[in-house]
């Protein structure tokens, strides 16, 4: 009993120092954030920026959003471009600049862990993230006339599983992104298929069958399914106890890309420049 206690208090203790570890390293990067304009530019103008198109193109073609509600089309369209932009595209440049400038090798030869050193680098724009949503549903959902979720649960699912798969994600893809002007065109190809292949801007009941199926693997679609399917029911308007069946197919596929993105951090990860 009293090696089962001393266990317990020394994991405790553990999960303590790292939770520390994580949040002094945190304030350097939030520190590091707020510093770089472009950075707070691409977080915070560029996805409102977005929204606003994506909200006329929305407004414009109601026909393509089905039994769906064109609020809840723009809530879902809010959402994918935070999690494009601001998660994924901002982390991408944050690590590769902390990469490029030694910061990450250096850290490394301290106490902090690969997994706490990773996790305190997104923390800024996961915070930012989080928070544009906050108020993208407190503000505008009065303003669009949003009813109120059919399945909470199924909805931050989506939510918290979306941003932890694109971190891994903007992680791994800097293992073929030279440098921080490069990102721009090593970002383009998921942000490109995440934005068109996804269901956000074109719902797959409009598309072809055989195109839909495949489409749904790409690694925004199972968020965009969680996230209508939480707020209200999907296209079929489901409710509470049935959201959880028709949730299964989309959050094994998010897991499946959680952990195709954990995989590819543990191999291609790198924490100092390349030299050729």
């Amino acid at each position: 009993m009293s090696t089962l206690s001393s266990s317990i208090n020394r994991l405790s203790s553990i999960n303590r120092l790292s939770v520390r570890r994580i949040w002094r390293l945190s304030r350097a990067e939030f520190t590091l954030f707020w510093r770089n304009k472009t950075a707070v530019v691409t977080a915070l103008v560029l996805p409102a920026a977005m929204v606003g198109v994506y909200a006329f193109y929305a407004q414009s073609n109601e026909s393509l959003t089905g039994n769906m509600s064109v609020s809840v089309y723009i809530l879902t369209g809010i959402v994918v471009f935070v999690l494009l932009f601001v998660v994924y595209y901002n982390l991408v440049t944050a690590y590769v600049a902390r990469r490029e400038e030694l910061m990450l090798k250096r850290l490394r030869t301290g106490e902090a862990r690969d997994g706490e050193i990773l996790a305190a680098g997104a923390m800024p724009a996961v915070v930012v993230a989080l928070a544009q949503i906050a108020v993208a549903v407190g503000v505008g959902g009065p303003l669009l006339d949003l009813p109120g979720p059919v399945n909470a649960v199924v909805l931050l699912v989506g939510l918290v599983g979306g941003i932890v798969a694109f971190v891994l994600l903007a992680a791994a893809s800097t293992a073929f992104t030279k440098n921080v002007e490069f990102a721009q065109i090593s970002t383009l190809p998921v942000l490109m298929i995440c934005t068109f292949g996804s269901g956000a801007l074109i719902p797959f009941s409009a598309l072809p069958d055989a195109a839909a199926a495949v489409l749904r693997f790409v690694p925004l679609a199972p968020v965009v399914d969680l996230l209508q399917l939480g707020w209200v029911g999907g296209p079929d308007g489901v409710g509470f106890a049935e959201a959880f069946g028709q949730a299964r197919r989309p959050v094994a596929i998010l897991v499946g890309w959680i952990v195709v993105g954990w995989l590819a951090v543990r191999r291609w990860f790198r924490w100092e420049p390349r030299r050729s």
